[in-house]
């Protein structure tokens, strides 16, 4: 079978090249060893893509490739767990130190926020309403779901994940039950230690930065309360938040690119996990593929599909934002826990809002104050 239509490289948004690679990759584990004549191996991983990027039904899928249903029923997600074994220890492996300090470097690159290895959220991803079930996925909005919690690095590339969180578990447990929450707890994932900020002799921990969700640890920073916040925890805030963006747009480049996400997942709720793990390791390994392409020709994450600012810091909105699939059924998470943090994370917090408006932190975003107060015309005066 050979492919090569454009049709298909259009709606998975992969080169012709990065669909032969990821063919090779697979191709042994797709190989059938029975009497029976079995589908061509490209043909099944074709089926399985071309049904996780146009996102119509299955009962489509069996007549466009005249193949039965319950044959494609069980298809796609053994293909999908072929992906994940396969991609998974090159594109999804736990970072080391050394990589952990590349995606800070990155941060702080890009969006000028130091000490920074990955911005984290989580959604609940729906499906449909599994047979004896009971309550278990039915979580606090009345539809069913799965929860994905996740971690990206600068470059929209995601770096950790935890999925298959029943949905009725309540948000603040979902962090806690969080394999992600227990390695992170007992320092399982070989983070560096301290690291001095810009041009000064202050360290601090390496940390994720994530919204008012999720808990203020050492290792997790979320911005200060709305209420009564003073301009300089206005101006951290308005720092976290343009770090934090990422994973918010890493999110909207997954959902647009693989439109089986903009509706409930018609399976079991063991292949729906399988399922998600194959597509975060497509995302990753078509995001890496595109790398020494020039942004302007990429497919898969062109520069208008995500958000970008304007050399005064105004941020002009991507296109996914504009397809409407997760409001839906790629939703927020809630409250994942209380605001009780202990006074290491706090004073870690207070570092760096300090260090945001000392004169250096002003030279890395020169239009700080512009865009945390909405005014061209002011100088807080007790940022100094």
């Amino acid at each position: 079978m050979e492919t090569d239509h454009e049709e298909f490289f259009n709606w998975t948004r992969m080169w012709p090249h990065q669909f032969r690679n990821l063919y090779e990759l697979v191709r042994p584990r797709l190989l059938k060893g029975s009497r029976r004549r079995s589908l061509h191996p490209e043909l099944r991983l074709v089926l399985t893509l071309s049904y996780l990027a146009h996102g119509d039904s299955m009962f489509s899928k069996k007549a466009e490739f005249r193949i039965g249903r319950s044959t494609a029923y069980q298809i796609v997600p053994e293909v999908c767990r072929i992906i994940w074994d396969v991609l998974q220890p090159r594109y999804l492996a736990q970072p080391t130190q050394e990589v952990w300090r590349c995606i800070a470097d990155e941060f702080m690159q890009k969006w000028q926020f130091p000490n920074c290895i990955g911005a984290l959220d989580g959604k609940h991803i729906r499906i449909q309403c599994p047979p004896n079930s009971g309550s278990q996925y039915s979580n606090y909005k009345k539809y069913f779901s799965l929860v994905l919690m996740a971690v990206c690095d600068a470059s929209y590339k995601f770096t950790m994940v935890d999925i298959g969180q029943f949905g009725s578990i309540s948000d603040g447990g979902v962090w806690a039950h969080s394999d992600m929450s227990h390695l992170l707890d007992n320092n399982l994932l070989d983070v560096p230690p301290k690291k001095e900020l810009p041009s000064t002799l202050i360290t601090t921990e390496y940390a994720l930065v994530g919204d008012e969700a999720f808990p203020l640890k050492k290792y997790l920073l979320r911005p200060y309360p709305r209420l009564q916040l003073t301009n300089k925890e206005r101006v951290f805030n308005y720092r976290l938040s343009r770090a934090r963006r990422v994973i918010e747009n890493a999110f909207g480049i997954l959902v647009s690119r693989w439109r089986i996400l903009t509706r409930p997942l018609c399976c079991s709720p063991e292949n729906a996990e399988h399922l998600v793990k194959a597509l975060i390791c497509l995302h990753n390994f078509v995001i890496i593929g595109e790398r020494e392409i020039v942004p302007a020709r990429r497919r898969y994450c062109p520069p208008h599909l995500i958000d970008r600012e304007t050399g005064e810091g105004m941020v002009m909105g991507g296109a996914w934002r504009g397809h409407g699939e997760q409001g839906d059924l790629v939703q927020n998470i809630g409250r994942l826990s209380s605001n009780n943090s202990n006074v290491a994370a706090r004073a870690q917090r207070n570092v760096l809002r300090d260090y945001f408006v000392t004169e250096t932190g002003e030279t890395q975003v020169p239009w700080q104050y512009q865009r945390a107060f909405g005014s061209y015309n002011i100088n807080p005066p007790d940022c100094h």
